[in-house]
C-alpha cells in the first residue's frame, strides 16, 4: 500500500480511502476490483485500475481461502437480553443457510476483538457479523480492504461509507416514546441515556429533543443523565434525577429530593429502566401512579418486569437475520452494494405508564 514518487528517495503511503476518492467510487468498489469480484462494470473496474496503477496502490497478494461454511459474530458480551435475541436471529438464519456461527465474546476489549477479527479473517471463517463493534471507522476499512466480508450490526460510532450496517430506527423509537409520555400529560420527562458519542445515544437523544420542541416543551440539561446500559447503572441515573447529593463526609451525605423531579423516566434501554423502577420504589414512590418509565429494545425481562415496562421495540432477532442476509451477498460474490439498513421499531405499551399522579 504504497506509491514511489521518482526523485524523492522515499515512498509514501496510499491508502485504499485515496484510491476510492481518486476513481470516484466507494471503498468497498475498490475491495471488490482488487479481489478480483465479477459484480463491478467494466467502466469502473478500468476507473480503479488505473488509479491503482498510476498511484502504486499496492495490495497484499494472499489468495482467498477454502470455503469453511463457517462465519464469525462478534459482540461484547452474551447473557444480556439484548444480544441474546440478536444472537439468536443470526445463528437461526446462518442454519438454515447450511452454515454455522463462531461466537466470539469481546467483553467490550479493543485488543481482544482485534485479535479475534485477525484470526477471523485469516482464513478460520469466511466473514463475519460484528455487533457493536469496538474498532474505529479507519481500523474498519483496513479490514475491508483486506477483501474479507463482513456487516456491522448497530454500530457503536460512525463508521466509513461503503461499509455495510443494520440497526434500528434509534430516533424514531425515542420519538414515539416520548410523545406517549406527552400525551398523557408529562412535561418534565427524565432520560437515562446510554454513553456519550454512541450512535444509539445520540440518534435516541435527537428523537426526544424533536418531539419536546414540537409539543412545545423546553428541554432542561439537568433531566438528562448518562449511564452504562446496566440495571445498576440505570438506578443510580434514576436516582441523580430524583434526589441531589449535598457534600460532606461520606457518611453524612444528606439525600434531598429535587424541588421538581421528573413525573416519568424515558431509559435507552430495559435493563436501565428496570434500575429505574427499583430507585423510585428506594424513594417510596410508585412506578406508574407517582412516576412513569419507559425502556427500549422490549426483551424478555420488560415483560415480566413489576410493573409490566412500556418500552419501545427494536427487531432485535431481526437485527441477525438481516446482517446475514447481506453478508452471504458477499461471501458469495452475488451483486452487492453496500446499504446502511435500519428496521423498524414501535412503542409497546404495558403497565408502566400513567397520566403524572
Amino acid at each position: 500500500m504504497e506509491v514511489s514518487r521518482p526523485g524523492d528517495g522515499h515512498r509514501t503511503r496510499v491508502t485504499i480511502r485515496q484510491v476510492a476518492e481518486l476513481a470516484g467510487v466507494s471503498i468497498a468498489t475498490v475491495s471488490r476490483v482488487v479481489n478480483g469480484h465479477s459484480d463491478v462494470s467494466s467502466e469502473t473496474r478500468e476507473a480503479v485500475q488505473r488509479v491503482i496503477r498510476e498511484r502504486g496502490y499496492r495490495v497484499s497478494s494472499r489468495s482467498r481461502p477454502a470455503p469453511t461454511g463457517l462465519i464469525g459474530v462478534t459482540m461484547p458480551m452474551v447473557h444480556p437480553g439484548y444480544f441474546a435475541e440478536i444472537l439468536s436471529g443470526t445463528a437461526e438464519a446462518l442454519y438454515e443457510h447450511d452454515r454455522r456461527a463462531v461466537l466470539c465474546p469481546t467483553r467490550h476489549s479493543h485488543a481482544r476483538e482485534m485479535s479475534l477479527l485477525d484470526r477471523l479473517a485469516g482464513g478460520e471463517t469466511d466473514g463475519a457479523i460484528l455487533v457493536l463493534p469496538e474498532e474505529s471507522s479507519e481500523e474498519l476499512e483496513a479490514l475491508a480492504s483486506q477483501g474479507f466480508p463482513f456487516v456491522i450490526v448497530d454500530p457503536r460510532t460512525e463508521v466509513a461509507e461503503g461499509i455495510p450496517v443494520v440497526c434500528a430506527a434509534h430516533s424514531s423509537g425515542a420519538a414515539q416514546a416520548t410523545r406517549h409520555l406527552l400525551e398523557l400529560g408529562h412535561r418534565r420527562i427524565g432520560v437515562i441515556a446510554g454513553p456519550e458519542g454512541w450512535m444509539a445515544t445520540e440518534e435516541r437523544l435527537r428523537g426526544y429533543h424533536a418531539v419536546l420542541a414540537a409539543g412545545g416543551v423546553r428541554p432542561d440539561s439537568r433531566l438528562i443523565q448518562h449511564s452504562n446500559f446496566r440495571v445498576h447503572g440505570g438506578r443510580e441515573a434514576a436516582l441523580r434525577l430524583l434526589i441531589r447529593v449535598h457534600g460532606g463526609h461520606e457518611a453524612a451525605l444528606r439525600l434531598l429530593s429535587r424541588p421538581e423531579p421528573p413525573s416519568a423516566i424515558f431509559a435507552f434501554n430495559d435493563s436501565m429502566a428496570i434500575g429505574a423502577m427499583q430507585a423510585v420504589s428506594a424513594r417510596g414512590l410508585r412506578v406508574p401512579a407517582d412516576v412513569s418509565v419507559v425502556g427500549f429494545d422490549d426483551t424478555a425481562d420488560a415483560a415480566i418486569a413489576v410493573p409490566a415496562l412500556t418500552t419501545v421495540r427494536q427487531p432485535l432477532a431481526e437485527l441477525g437475520r438481516t446482517a446475514v442476509s447481506l453478508l452471504l451477498r458477499q461471501v458469495e460474490n452475488r451483486r452487492f452494494e453496500p446499504l446502511r439498513v435500519e428496521l423498524e421499531t414501535r412503542l409497546v405499551l404495558r403497565d408502566s405508564t400513567a397520566r403524572p399522579g
